[in-house]
């Protein structure tokens, strides 16, 4: 298995969207003003606005590394099923093929409109396909790194309204996503094959045979 360094923070990111766009760096993107903190202006308040935006985005499309499968989560003593709050979307694991369940979000919890009620079974867990949200600092440094430069086409298209630097940013975008997608598949372990988990394949590799 491949490992990647962290290497960036909220505080470079922003930095390189203000420099992308031509302002200078900062040192700080908040100052604390009576045990509070605020923007140290409205720019880098409205460049981080943008990156958190971008980031969202960005992993709710679901990746390897925030996207889980077959993921347990068992009813509350009132029946309930609490949704976590780092959830950006969920559905049932295999309900295409069983279709035993149709739950959707209201209030917080899971309501099954199937069988119209907000109340499962205390002692089954129900298996769900997870995308969750994590921390910027959590990401791998490729996916950062693309969206600090989505962020900063954006910033680009709204603050300066440059369009030669707007395509230039976009080069440069296609191919950090490039760059994310080539992790994707080295992370993965995809195969056309759909091998579930728990389960070993070994496909036909012909220097096995050179080698009797």
């Amino acid at each position: 298995m491949n490992t990647s360094v962290q290497s960036e923070t909220e505080l470079s990111s922003v930095n390189s969207i203000l420099m992308a766009i031509g302002q200078a760096p900062i040192t700080r993107i908040c100052n604390k003003k009576d045990d509070e903190f605020v923007y140290v202006n409205p720019e880098v308040a409205f460049v981080h606005s943008l990156l958190m935006e971008v980031n969202s985005d960005v992993q709710n499309e679901g990746w390897v590394f925030n996207r889980e499968n077959h993921y347990p989560l068992t009813p509350e003593a009132d029946g309930c099923i609490y949704v976590p709050e780092n959830v950006l979307r969920m559905d049932v694991y295999e309900n295409d093929v069983y279709r035993t369940t149709d739950l959707v979000k209201r209030d917080g919890k899971l309501y099954d409109k199937m069988n119209h009620t907000f109340e499962f079974d205390p002692l089954k867990s129900i298996f769900f396909n997870m995308v969750w949200k994590w921390e910027y600092e959590e990401l791998p440094s490729v996916f950062k790194r693309y969206i600090t430069l989505r962020a900063s086409g954006r910033a680009a298209t709204q603050l300066v309204t440059n369009g030669n630097l707007v395509q230039l940013l976009a080069t440069q975008e296609a191919a950090a996503r490039a760059a994310c997608m080539e992790y994707e598949c080295t992370q993965g372990d995809h195969t056309y094959f759909g091998t579930p988990d728990h389960t070993s394949y070994r496909s036909y590799q012909p220097y096995r045979t050179l080698a009797r």
